[in-house]
């Protein structure tokens, strides 16, 4: 199980995947917006996304988790 973990602070503007997809490595998983500039956040790992912990609009802090992939 593998964590995606925000590396910055910011605001979800994207979310490219939903509970049950399968991602592979360097795939793009989410979009945050930060100081009007977008950051896409890649999947570390293979494997299928088993929860999203953040919606499209939620404010993040830099390590929060985003979602779990398994």
């Amino acid at each position: 199980m593998a964590e995606l973990i925000s590396p910055i602070a910011g605001n979800v503007w994207k979310i490219h995947v939903a509970v049950g997809d399968k991602v592979e490595m360097d795939d793009e998983v989410i979009i945050l917006e930060a100081l009007k500039m977008e950051t896409p956040i890649f999947s570390d790992d293979s494997g299928t996304i088993t929860e999203l912990r953040v919606k499209e609009g939620d404010a993040v802090n830099e390590g929060d988790v985003l979602a779990i992939i398994a």
